[in-house]
């Protein structure tokens, strides 16, 4: 992707979707850590650029999450046919199964479906 812009703002109905995708991001993430580890994943906490797809020549959006230390720990785009793929860094052991690791929370889809999941890893 090409940045245009690196304002924060989204338009107003990619700001509707992206929050409805981080309610859905943080279920995940509730789902998958330890009561009360979960992080607080915050949309105003993104940082958004505007984009341009080299595929299609078309804008969209991409936002990043950063931690305290300023390393990537999430990132969220919108691509410019509508659909979106986020994702956001747990690295924690599987709160009931101590054969899994959980990786991350991803989610996707577009505004009418959104989908969500868990990537774990075999714990060592």
């Amino acid at each position: 992707m090409v940045v245009l812009d690196t304002s924060r703002a989204l338009p107003a109905a990619l700001e509707a979707v992206a929050k409805r995708i981080v309610i859905a991001l943080q279920l995940e993430a509730e789902r998958f850590t330890a009561t009360g580890a979960a992080p607080y994943i915050d949309l105003a906490a993104a940082q958004f650029t505007r984009v341009v797809d080299p595929a299609n020549q078309l804008p969209g959006y991409e936002g990043i999450w950063r931690n305290a230390r300023k390393e990537r720990c999430g990132s969220i785009t919108f691509n410019s046919d509508g659909s979106f793929f986020a994702e956001y860094d747990l690295f924690c052991p599987h709160p009931r199964d101590a054969r899994w690791f959980v990786e991350m929370v991803t989610a996707w889809g577009n505004a009418d479906s959104i989908s969500s999941e868990a990537t774990l890893i075999p714990a060592l």
